[in-house]
């Protein structure tokens, strides 16, 4: 089993400027490789198979590589490499050898995945260049336990020895877990300092199979991502989760932040500090939207459920700009896009992709499973009986007459959810346009379903 922690580094004055210069060699180093593949990619890549009888043929060049980029390492440890554009002398021998082989890692995983895709097939966009801000880890393979000196004062620190730097006191606000091997370090640059993280392994600890849990209506939850007033999620236990908006609400220091500076000389000193200011605020938002993110996760998997069903989005289309509409004169029409552009920072700033992630992993510690299932006419159907009642989205409560219960449109979906994953869903098709119910086993789970519902209604009815 593999784990990760990461701690807050205090490194000295000169530690931490030979980080800084690591990580300025590391960019140099990844920038680099990464221009010769890019290079040969535009010279020397041809849709065209064949050619005429008589041409001239170019001088081909080998193909970049893992492999033969990281044999200049030597060569370039000999003697100061020039920047010619700063005038500036690096001193590649100042930075640990593993460090600079993971970044020929690092650029043979970005150049693949924009040429042949990821595992899914999926494509990612052209590799850029990276200036200062976007590149900020170093990478330490092949690391051992002997790095770490632990030290006794009040058993919170420790130091932690790394090749080319030595000694760096590292604060240790939760222990290590006992019985872990250390296996990688990678030093990372945030605003507000240095950051360690320790990638820890015990073989002993027995990996997790989630083939082996079998979901059944007691030990499976549903659960719906809503983006509706404070209600960040609904599950099919009857019950509403709170939101944080942690960007909603720091907008307004957010935007007097940002105002400042742009007012300022771009490069001048006031204008660097304002920037420090803005990004530190951005972090402060994104630590408390990943704090709860946590928090709502260990509520999530402490109620015992076993198997978490959870919808499918497509974040990157809920988030994308409309489509531009044009008259026939060419001036551009009305799209929506003024209204939409809130709806798009609200799904930002719920990050319902990270929650997902991070649930996963806190379930999988606790021996739990998270599976994302297709949400098609979950919303729209009735949980209990097969009608389609919220047809519009402006339609968030139902009231049944004969049941004498409030329906709500989030937590219906939740049970929806939970209905596909055990797959008691009914099966449906569009016939001239509207969804008709072909098959149906609603009534195997109309016990269970009302019960749920009678919960949150009971809630409901509670002023």
């Amino acid at each position: 089993m593999k784990t990760t922690y990461q701690y807050r580094m205090y490194p000295q004055t000169a530690q931490a400027a030979n980080l800084t210069t690591g990580l300025r060699i590391c960019r140099y180093w990844y920038n680099r490789m990464l221009g010769e593949r890019i290079d040969w990619w535009e010279r020397y890549r041809c849709p065209i198979n064949s050619c005429p009888l008589i041409c001239h043929l170019p001088e081909l060049k080998d193909r970049p590589n893992y492999y033969n980029q990281k044999l200049q390492l030597p060569d370039i440890k000999q003697d100061l490499v020039l920047v010619k554009w700063s005038g500036e002398l690096l001193d590649f021998n100042s930075v640990y050898s593993t460090v600079l082989q993971d970044v020929c890692k690092r650029v043979e995983k970005a150049f693949e995945r924009y040429i042949q895709g990821d595992k899914n097939g999926k494509r990612s966009g052209k590799p850029r260049i990276k200036n200062e801000a976007r590149y900020r880890t170093m990478v330490f393979d092949g690391a051992k336990n002997e790095w770490l000196k632990f030290c006794t004062v009040n058993g919170k620190w420790l130091y932690l020895k790394l090749p080319k730097i030595w000694l760096v006191k590292v604060r240790t606000h939760r222990p290590l877990p006992a019985g872990f091997n250390l296996k990688q370090v990678s030093i990372t640059k945030k605003s507000d300092g240095w950051y360690v993280n320790f990638v820890l392994d015990d073989p002993f600890v027995p990996e997790f199979k989630p083939e082996e849990i079998i979901p059944t209506w007691d030990n499976s939850m549903g659960i719906d991502a809503v983006l509706n007033k404070d209600v960040y999620l609904a599950t099919s236990e009857g019950e509403t989760l709170p939101s944080l908006k942690p960007l909603r609400k720091s907008l307004d220091k957010l935007g007097l932040l940002q105002t400042k500076k742009n007012a300022l000389k771009k490069g001048s000193r006031r204008r660097r500090k304002l920037a420090k200011r803005e990004g530190r605020l951005h972090q402060q938002i994104a630590r408390s939207r990943q704090d709860f993110h946590y928090k709502t996760a260990h509520k999530l998997v402490s109620s015992g459920k076993k198997v978490f069903f959870h919808e499918n989005l497509n974040l990157a289309g809920l988030t994308k700009r409309n489509k531009a509409k044009q008259d026939e004169e060419g001036k551009y029409l009305p799209n929506g896009q003024s209204a939409k552009s809130g709806l798009n920072k609200s799904w930002l700033d719920a990050a319902f992709g990270q929650f997902f992630s991070i649930l996963g992993y806190i379930a999988e510690k606790a021996g739990a499973v998270v599976i994302e299932k297709n949400p098609a006419y979950t919303s729209q159907l009735l949980s209990y009986r097969d009608e389609f009642v919220f047809t519009d989205c402006s339609i968030r409560e139902y009231w049944d007459e004969e049941l004498k219960i409030w329906v709500d449109r989030d937590i219906n979906a939740a049970i929806n959810l939970k209905r596909v994953g055990l797959d008691v869903f009914p099966t449906i098709k569009r016939r001239k346009g509207n969804p008709v119910v072909v098959s149906s086993t609603t009534n195997s789970t109309l016990k269970e379903v009302l019960t749920a519902l009678f919960k949150a209604s009971e809630a409901h009815a509670v002023p």
